[in-house]
């Protein structure tokens, strides 16, 4: 059975957007595992996951959107978990118009 845009954004694509944000989260801010999963609201085992590539395991390549994770990163950092949900999103539909899931996901808008 083919998979919807949302079902493979949900399998694949929300994976590799936390892992982007919790990598952005202890790389370039500076945060432990420990508080990067406070901060996203996941458990420390789930952001070691993400670090190590056992979860999120695509790469995002395309550096505008990776500069808008950093964008997300620093604003949940600042402004707390409430940012979660509107950030993911963001950069959600960033990777379905100009990311790399485009030539991934076949239903994916270019």
């Amino acid at each position: 059975m083919q998979r919807t845009t949302c079902e493979y954004m949900m399998w694949n694509g929300l994976p590799t957007i936390r892992k982007e944000i919790a990598e952005s989260m202890i790389n370039d801010y500076g945060l432990s595992q420990k508080e990067t999963a406070e901060k996203l609201g996941i458990t420390p085992a789930a952001v070691c996951q993400y670090v190590s590539r056992k979860r999120g395991r695509i790469d995002i390549k395309n550096e505008k959107v990776l500069e808008e994770v950093k964008i997300s990163a620093k604003t949940i950092i600042d402004n707390g978990d409430g940012h979660i949900i509107k950030e993911t999103c963001r950069i959600c539909k960033l990777l379905r118009t100009c990311g790399d899931f485009q030539r991934i996901c076949p239903h994916c808008e270019e």
